[in-house]
């Protein structure tokens, strides 16, 4: 990851409350002792699906926004990243209750889930790149980050714990490179020492975002619309 400096870290500091509750959500233990309710991670996990469509538009969206060949393909990794290898995730996952992709793709929207895909679309749309991806940043790396933290927990990854894939797939090399792009991104696309007031600002997304991030699990525990 970046050092300490970089922009994600400054992000992060700057919301340390939100980005807590996120990273530490009740939901979030329950997958790494495994007591939480199957049903609630199936009503996640449907909700995630169609998460994952709209951020791949997102990401779709900054190959549009990217003003360089580096960052349109930058872009476009982690939209094919989102499209093969969660979204597959997903799909195994889901294939041993007996749910097909198309079952998923069928799924009512619960209100967490409009609420946050939209916010994310809509700042892409009304701001720059930057903007965009910092909308984008607490889902990328914050899903590493819990996914290594949790595989570190002892039993996390035994069989016994039904979402040990779960954790796995989060804590892999794979995926800690697409979190390690998206950070190496932000610091491309600041360019260097921002201005207090143009930094207040991509705090107010970031953590608007986050808080949607926690706001996501608990629609999980809540199983509600």
């Amino acid at each position: 990851m970046a050092a300490d400096e970089g922009l994600f870290s400054r992000l992060k500091a700057a919301a340390a409350k939100e980005w807590g509750a996120y990273t530490d959500h009740a939901f979030v233990r329950g997958l790494g002792d495994g007591t939480l309710p199957e049903a609630s991670f199936r009503h996640y996990l449907a909700q995630d699906y169609l998460f994952l469509i709209h951020f791949a538009r997102a990401y779709a969206l900054a190959v549009y926004k990217s003003r360089s060949l580096a960052d349109m393909r930058s872009a476009g990794r982690t939209m094919a990243a989102l499209l093969d290898q969660e979204m597959a995730l997903h799909v195994r996952l889901c294939a041993g209750w007996g749910l097909t992709p198309e079952d998923l793709e069928a799924t009512p929207e619960a209100s967490a889930t409009m609420a946050y895909t939209r916010y994310v679309l809509e700042e892409g749309m009304r701001g720059d790149l930057l903007d965009l991806h910092v909308a984008l940043v607490p889902c990328v790396i914050g899903y590493w980050e819990i996914g290594a933290r949790l595989a570190a927990r002892p039993g996390a990854l035994d069989p016994s714990n039904p979402y040990r894939d779960w954790i796995a797939e989060y804590a892999g090399e794979a995926y800690r490179e697409v979190a390690k792009e998206a950070e190496d991104r932000l610091d491309r696309l600041a360019g260097g020492t921002l201005s207090e007031e143009r930094f207040a600002d991509l705090v107010r997304i970031f953590r608007q975002a986050t808080k949607l991030e926690a706001d996501f699990w608990q629609m999980g525990l809540d199983l509600a619309d």
